[in-house]
């Protein structure tokens, strides 16, 4: 893409920035408004600085990102965004919002007034917010939990959760097996346009009292529905009491009992899906796509049964200690996932790429030979479908290997990861396995992160990233230049610069 064509995409999209920003004027003359927020935009040479914002460390040829400030368009009804659970883009192009209703604030739900009493007989909002004067302000409502975009930013469609009125007794109602996650957490959508949801919510409250988060136990369960919200199936069941690693039922009509999912996957060509199963279990389920019923699992290295099966927390495996313990004693190969196993992504030739969060790694399988009876202790490249990993920050304590996507060139060869504690994006060249360049950083501005939590890529190779631990936001970084990557870059993935 040439400097002039990405300066054309910048305009064009601060340009709809600043035509929101005037909306709220509607007495003034539209195009003298218009062309003043333009002009201001000139003088205050944002163009540039946002270029300037975007540094970028090219070894070989790789794919640039700067951020689309425009992105998405302002939401109607006051409604905001919490912390993003889930992102995804289906094969329309349209980007699917998986967010956090109830991580909401007091003030980021203003516009709620008294939903009832807490156990003192004081007024609270459904949030469980105090309400002592009712409404607090007129400015802001959480939004339904799922929000699909399209690509210029425009709101197509809203539902889900308690933020959508009446979809809990409607659409989702618990006598027909639908229990709606108490947090949100990883969305897909598959080659038939099913959508499915998960959660990784505990057994308890996050600000008391409330009415939109009931204390079923905790989130085990993964809900299937149409694009229009329509329930179609659940796996497993809300409230299973500890990890087991290698059930193989538990859950509803024959299914499994995952326990605090994090995220899924379908493979279009055989509509398994492979499920990153999560926080609570160590392990990647695999079941299928139609039924929901069971057709296999695996641990690290494709070990099955899974090892390492312990009460959850940090510090997972039998006998282990944390992350940081291991690397400084060498230990770079824990025969067991720690919390969280946080993705599962399908690559179109068929690897499968696991988020080892916990052990600051990705390890990569064939997906076709997974989930049979099979031993692999010592983490052996071809056996049990283990390719290989990825190291991602080994040196940053457990955390960095959050979530993963792929370029959209004919072979996907990069991989893009989100490390969640260095508040960066790897790319890394999907063949040798090093990294080639890396765009965003710490912070709260534009283009920068703080907990890139999830990443969705469309068809154009523009990049959608998804921030929770109060950041609640989503932003969009378009690609230029190279569609795909190559050459020998960095074999330290992550490494600290100066």
């Amino acid at each position: 893409m040439t400097s002039k064509r990405i300066k054309n995409v910048l305009w064009a999209g601060i340009l709809v920035s600043a035509l929101s920003v005037s909306r709220f004027g509607a007495s003034l003359n539209a195009q003298q408004s218009t062309t003043s927020a333009v002009d201001a935009l000139q003088k205050a040479r944002v163009l540039g600085r946002l270029a300037e914002a975007m540094p970028a460390e090219h070894k070989g040829t790789a794919p640039g990102f700067v951020l689309d400030p425009a992105w998405p368009q302002p939401l109607p009804h006051h409604w905001v965004i919490g912390d993003v659970g889930g992102i995804a883009v289906d094969k329309h192009d349209h980007i699917w919002v998986y967010h956090r209703p109830r991580s909401a604030s007091s003030t980021d739900s203003g516009m709620q007034g008294v939903a009832g009493l807490d156990a003192k007989g004081k007024p609270i909002s459904a949030l469980g917010f105090a309400r002592p004067y009712g409404q607090i302000n007129g400015c802001c409502m959480p939004a339904p939990s799922v929000l699909v975009f399209d690509k210029a930013g425009k709101l197509l469609q809203s539902w889900g959760g308690p933020g959508d009125p009446g979809f809990l007794e409607s659409k989702c109602h618990e006598q027909d097996g639908c229990v709606w996650p108490a947090r949100e957490h990883g969305i897909y959508i598959d080659q038939n346009d099913f959508v499915y949801v998960a959660g990784n919510g505990q057994a308890r409250n996050f600000h008391g009292q409330f009415a939109w988060a009931p204390n079923f136990g905790n989130d085990s369960q993964i809900l299937k529905f149409r694009p229009d919200g329509t329930f179609v199936y659940q796996i497993g069941t809300a409230g299973a009491k500890g990890p087991n690693s290698n059930d193989t039922n538990g859950g509803v009509n024959g299914t499994p009992e995952p326990y605090w999912p994090a995220d899924m996957v379908v493979d279009p060509k055989t509509n398994l899906m492979y499920i990153a199963d999560g926080y609570g279990n160590r392990r990647v389920l695999i079941v299928d796509a139609a039924t929901g019923k069971y057709v296999g699992h695996f641990g690290a290295y494709g070990q099955n049964p899974v090892i390492g099966e312990n009460g959850g927390g940090e510090d997972v495996g039998e006998g282990a200690g944390s992350w940081p313990d291991d690397f400084k004693a060498g230990k770079m190969k824990p025969k067991f996932f720690r919390s969280p196993v946080h993705c599962a992504k399908l690559a179109n030739d068929g690897l499968l790429y696991v988020c080892d969060r916990g052990n600051n790694r990705v390890q990569i399988f064939k997906a076709s030979e997974m989930g049979k009876p099979c031993s692999n202790p010592d983490g052996e490249v071809g056996k049990c479908g283990f390719v290989g990993e990825i190291h991602v920050a080994p040196q940053t304590i457990g955390g960095t290997s959050g979530t993963v996507n792929f370029s959209t060139d004919s072979k996907q060869s990069c991989i893009y990861v989100a490390d969640l504690l260095n508040d960066t994006f790897y790319v890394i060249n999907r063949q040798n396995l090093t990294e080639l360049n890396r765009f965003g950083g710490g912070g709260r501005q534009a283009g920068e992160f703080h907990w890139p939590h999830m990443v969705a890529v469309d068809s154009e190779g523009n990049v959608y990233v998804g921030e929770v631990d109060g950041a609640a936001r989503t932003q969009k970084f378009l690609r230029y230049g190279a569609t795909g990557c190559s050459g020998i870059g960095n074999a330290e993935v992550g490494k600290y610069l100066e």
